[in-house]
């Protein structure tokens, strides 16, 4: 299988156990049962990240400021979303995002996603994950790369996501070697479209290739006819109980 490249060590080894990380929920008034679940004591949740309105909005909204609120009373970190475009938006309109998010919804942190991941493009993301650092001191970073980035970019970011895509790709995915150098907690992977049936198989993908906050899901991108491609991490998955319950209790060898 390709994605068996190496042999990586595990939770009881590095102390760290495997959890869940949360790319996006749709709007509170849109998806209150979703918020409610994700509040749920004992769920094994690293992260949940709040996306108002392709960022923090213009102005706050006391609907996401109350479920933020919620799921940092229950001791989960929340992240807000900022939108990098792969490089395409200025440092000023990240710091802007960062600014609301941190004043409007007292975030624990930040998903800078779409995230540019060439060498060319490292000292423009180092600058504004400093930049974030000192708008919150103890900011939990995470660079959605969605694909394995230069090596650098792992000095400058608490995690990187290093795979964001559908089971169809996930399942024959392999693994870039400069990341046996740092432990799970370092390295995200978020999938999509991924069956029940194949649940446990992803998990241990997940384990093998050393990353430690993970987040799979049976809804897919797809869109309908000529539509515009649908956001899979709006909503829960199906199997949301059934792979809180995996992970919560160990993913097995």
């Amino acid at each position: 299988m390709p994605y068996l490249t190496r042999t990586r060590q595990g939770p009881t080894a590095t102390g760290f156990g495997t959890g869940l990380g949360v790319p996006g929920v749709a709007h509170p008034l849109l998806a209150p049962d979703e918020w409610n679940r994700l509040g749920r004591p004992g769920t094994p949740l690293h992260w949940v990240v709040l996306d108002v309105a392709d960022g923090p909005g213009v102005q706050p909204d006391p609907h996401c400021l109350e479920a933020a609120g919620r799921l940092r009373n229950a001791g989960v970190r929340v992240l807000g979303r900022i939108d990098a475009a792969y490089g395409l938006r200025g440092f000023g309109e990240i710091v802007s995002d960062a600014h609301r998010f941190h004043d409007w919804y007292r975030v624990d942190g930040f998903l800078l996603d779409r995230c540019p991941a060439g060498r060319e493009d490292l000292p423009e993301v180092r600058r504004s994950v400093a930049t974030l650092r000192v708008i919150h001191e103890d900011a939990h970073v995470v660079l959605g790369h969605g694909t394995h980035p230069y090596p650098g970019y792992a000095e400058h970011a608490d995690q990187l996501v290093t795979f964001s895509g559908p089971w169809s790709d996930y399942r024959w995915s392999q693994v870039a070697e400069w990341t046996a150098d740092h432990p799970p907690e370092r390295f995200c992977h978020f999938v999509h479209g991924v069956p029940r049936p194949h649940l446990e198989e992803a998990l241990r993908i997940a384990r093998w290739q050393g990353a430690g906050t993970i987040y799979f899901t049976d809804h897919s991108d797809r869109g309908s006819g000529r539509a515009a491609p649908a956001d899979p991490w709006g909503a829960l998955p199906g199997y949301w109980d059934d792979i809180v319950s995996r992970v919560g209790t160990g993913v097995s060898e």
